[in-house]
């Protein structure tokens, strides 16, 4: 398996992603670019990329915010992530410069890449799909599902979203308004939402039930073979 950190820019910001690959699989592969949380690229979506990479994937985790720039605590990784709430034509320039430098590997089938992501991530994944990006589909992992206006009339990615019917960060007025968005546009989408579950359902660490995050391991485990069976539909 090989793993390599790879620059890359966005205008003059400098980024830094995370590649992992195994070396053994012939040709140009299908790729997963992975967006990260609200803290920046960390070991969390790494450990993702390993995962995929080894079903025979190329795996990107993207650096969305710039290179070293993490968030500890609540009030450093919201200031990280708001000027790209404010701005989701600036965000969706910074996932393009991801999504550019994934495709343009020689490693990769640049016809058969799929996006993902956790929460803030989850956001990019479907702002991604929301566009004209060339991808097969984008995965949304108890992301926020506040559109962005800049929605194609005709969406071509298919979407998966899974979700934890309790999130207060994407409360069922939400999702409903999703939902709506992706089939005026056209889009093939699913949604499963977990009963009894709220944010940052996938992550260990997460274990704040009365703040509305608690990692779920049913929730994890059911998510993430959706997506294995999604990945496999679009891409193989």
């Amino acid at each position: 398996m090989r793993e390599q950190y790879i620059e890359y820019r966005d205008g003059e910001t400098l980024l830094e992603g995370f590649l992992c690959y195994d070396e053994s699989q012939p040709g140009p592969r299908p790729a997963v670019l992975i967006n990260h949380a609200w803290g920046g690229r960390d070991e969390f979506v790494e450990r993702k990329a390993r995962r995929l990479a080894w079903q025979g994937y190329a795996c990107f985790a993207a650096d969305n915010f710039g290179k070293g720039k993490r968030g500890t605590t609540n009030e450093e990784c919201s200031a990280l992530m708001t000027p790209f709430m404010k701005d989701r034509r600036m965000l969706l320039r910074r996932l393009r410069a991801g999504l550019a430098t994934l495709q343009g590997m020689p490693i990769v089938d640049a016809k058969r890449v799929a996006v993902m992501g956790f929460c803030f991530g989850g956001l990019c994944s479907l702002d991604l799909a929301r566009s004209d990006a060339e991808i097969r589909g984008a995965v949304s992992f108890h992301g926020m599902l506040k559109p962005s206006g800049l929605t194609e009339p005709k969406m071509r990615a298919r979407v998966l979203i899974l979700h934890g019917y309790d999130d207060p960060m994407a409360p069922p007025e939400d999702v409903l308004a999703v939902t709506r968005e992706f089939t005026a546009a056209g889009a093939d989408w699913q949604l499963h939402a977990y009963g009894q579950t709220v944010h940052a359902f996938t992550n260990p660490m997460a274990n704040n039930r009365a703040g509305g995050m608690q990692y779920d391991e049913a929730a994890d485990r059911r998510s993430w073979h959706a997506l294995e069976e999604f990945l496999a539909e679009i891409l193989r």
